[in-house]
């Protein structure tokens, strides 16, 4: 891929592993530098993703780092290549930030997506209607060329669950079922095509009841990605000034955090009565 590009997740990801590699054999940035025959700020700016090392310099730095275990070489290789290469998210880059072009990059890559949600249905199970509903609420001054670009991108996502794509375990607060975004009939049909949901052999749906009370994420939302190894899981937790992405023992936290959760929610069974109650309450609104 040509061009200036900003400094993604994916060079971030990549850098950072790169960089712990270097620390566990015990080499300098001088010293990588020179195996590459660069200079060391080179190995820097790789590390910092600020400058995505590209397949040969990965590969050459796996074998100085003494890095054999082909899994971990094969997941390394295939993230420097993501890196460079356009994938379908890219080409939204100039319509949605990076963050997101990042997060679609993540959904494409899980295993699993783990997510408990507690004001909108998750985008990939969203209806058109009320993906724009949500869109225009939260940017009314959106044209609607921007805006059919935004719903464009968020639909291609969806595809992931079509095409031997994850599986996708969600855990929805009862609110969620019972806010009537961009109107009743909007949201009948939206409920409607939730409850259809269901019966996918990679989707699990369970409600989280208001009786249940108070739960173990009380400031929201998240996201756990569970990716094929050599790489852990991560963990994204949207937030009103942008999204924070994390691994390792706070990604561990996220998920015990959502068992906790799943412990207070309905069975599946009990999840889709309640899911085709509420939509059948809308159905003199």
């Amino acid at each position: 891929m040509s061009g200036k590009r900003g400094v993604t997740l994916r060079a971030q990801w990549l850098g950072k592993h790169l960089r712990e590699l270097r620390e566990r054999a015990g080499l300098t940035l001088k010293e990588a530098g020179e195996y590459l025959q660069r200079d060391g700020s080179t190995v820097s700016r790789f590390e910092a993703g600020l400058y995505p090392a590209r397949t040969p310099d990965v590969l050459a730095l796996l074998d100085l780092y003494g890095v054999t275990a082909p899994q971990a070489r094969d997941g390394l290789v295939r993230l420097s290549r993501d890196v460079w290469q356009n994938g379908w998210w890219d080409d939204y880059s100039g319509d949605v930030s990076l963050g997101i072009v990042d997060y679609a990059w993540l959904e494409a890559r899980a295993e699993s997506i783990t997510s408990f949600d507690t004001l909108v249905i998750p985008g990939l199970l969203q209806t058109r209607e009320y993906m724009e509903a949500v869109i225009r609420a939260e940017d009314p001054d959106a044209s609607d060329k921007q805006v059919n670009r935004w719903v464009e991108f968020r639909l291609t996502r969806q595809g992931i669950l079509t095409n031997d794509g994850p599986r996708l375990f969600t855990i929805l607060d009862e609110c969620v079922l019972r806010r009537p975004i961009g109107g009743p009939e909007i949201m009948r049909r939206q409920l409607a095509h939730l409850a259809q949901s269901t019966s996918a052999p990679n989707i699990e749906i369970r409600v989280l009841p208001l009786q249940a009370g108070a739960h173990a994420s009380p400031d929201g939302a998240f996201r756990i990605f569970g990716l094929p190894q050599p790489f852990p899981a991560v963990a994204y937790v949207p937030t009103p000034a942008g999204a924070i992405y994390v691994e390792g023992e706070t990604a561990d936290g996220l998920k015990l955090k959502y068992d906790r959760i799943q412990r207070n929610a309905l069975s599946i069974e009990d999840s889709r009565r309640l899911i085709a109650a509420a939509k059948e309450s809308l159905a003199d609104a």
